[in-house]
């Protein structure tokens, strides 16, 4: 059967968006869910699962989050992986030398993370305010040019590094505890195949994928295991000898070889999705699918701004024919749409879009 784009949108519809299920079964098809710290009218994190679990309500991620297996990394965007998915990433570092070496960083703040690795051993679990309280190393300057702690820096990289695991978070801020790794020594056949097992599991999340997007996606895993950023580009060819393979008006598309095209028609729902939601995230993806041009504005001055400072893509069957912007103010929720088109005179549309503001409503617990 030949594919068409209309099956390419049917097959990235039906199988991100599959039916709701337990928050806990939700995390473990999907392995990662993309956090970010905005709330417009909530987290990123929030805004995916809403759509893929039962019931789902703003939060609950965060505040169940010792229960369900998952925790905070760094895959190819930051966000919360499974455990099995996080053991496949670590150690981020070479396993052929000395534990005591393995860190990629100068002697001296290697003695400072030992010390510091030390001091959450014998506390069991540390805020960042009490690490520093007990150290003294400074300022540095971080990525976006302020200034910051230096232990609450050094906490980060050792975060990433696989030293300390986040055990919860209060007031948004990150708990730490020591994460205890087993050394091991991998051949050359078990790089490649964990590397592989990464691949495939940012492709379930993402796919289907025009060739330059899989090549994109599949080189962010030089986040995710930057130990064996030389044997990505091994790892892209050999994807695309196992996934399924298309060309659709001479584009190469990709995706698993186990995923059939659905034959059915898409059902009328309108959903309103993050912007890092996995239907919208590839934004080459979403205008060779949709035909238009979707940006994430947050960090834009507001006068350049063209769709609005978090603007939630409109899906409706499968097709996004718009955008809305939401908050909330007292216990109402404020909305403002916008559409690629016209505004649209249908029924049908309309009523979707009516119980989709009703379902977003119960899910940040505001009044009808």
């Amino acid at each position: 059967m030949p594919i068409t784009p209309d099956h390419l949108r049917r097959l990235l519809v039906s199988q991100s968006l599959f039916p709701p299920t337990t928050l806990k079964r939700a995390l473990h098809r999907i392995q990662f869910v993309q956090a970010d710290p905005i709330r417009a009218p909530a987290r990123a994190q929030d805004l995916i699962l809403r759509h893929r679990v039962k019931d789902y309500s703003a939060g609950d991620l965060e505040s169940r989050y010792t229960k369900l297996g998952v925790e905070e990394d760094f895959f190819i965007n930051y966000g919360f992986v499974t455990r099995e998915l996080q053991i496949l990433m670590h150690p981020r570092a070479d396993c052929r030398v000395p534990a005591e070496n393995r860190l990629p960083w100068p002697a001296a703040r290697r003695k400072r993370a030992q010390l510091l690795l030390d001091f959450v051993r014998e506390r069991g679990s540390v805020h960042p305010r009490e690490v520093d309280e007990y150290f003294s190393h400074g300022k540095v300057k971080n990525y976006w040019g302020g200034n910051s702690n230096a232990t609450t820096h050094l906490l980060d990289a050792m975060h990433y590094q696989g030293l300390l695991r986040v055990t919860r978070r209060e007031a948004g801020i990150r708990v730490y505890a020591a994460h205890e790794h087993v050394a091991e020594v991998l051949d050359e056949a078990e790089c490649d195949a964990r590397l592989d097992a990464l691949a495939d599991a940012a492709i379930r999340i993402y796919a289907p994928l025009p060739l330059a997007s899989l090549r994109f996606l599949l080189r962010r895993l030089r986040f995710a295991a930057p130990q064996w950023e030389s044997r990505i580009a091994g790892a892209i060819q050999r994807a695309k000898h196992r996934l399924a393979h298309a060309q659709v008006d001479g584009t190469d598309w990709y995706w698993p070889a186990e995923w059939k095209v659905p034959r059915g028609q898409p059902d009328d729902t309108v959903r309103l999705l993050a912007p890092f939601d996995p239907v919208v995230w590839d934004r080459w993806r979403f205008e060779k699918l949709w035909g238009w041009t979707y940006r994430f504005e947050a960090y834009t001055p507001s006068a350049k701004r063209v769709r609005g400072y978090y603007a939630m893509p409109m899906l409706w069957r499968d097709q996004v024919i718009g955008w809305g912007n939401l908050s909330v103010k007292g216990d109402s929720l404020q909305v403002d749409f916008g559409y690629v088109k016209s505004t649209p005179r249908d029924r049908v549309l309309a009523q979707g879009l009516e119980e989709e503001l009703e379902r977003m409503r119960t899910f940040l617990g505001v009044a009808s």
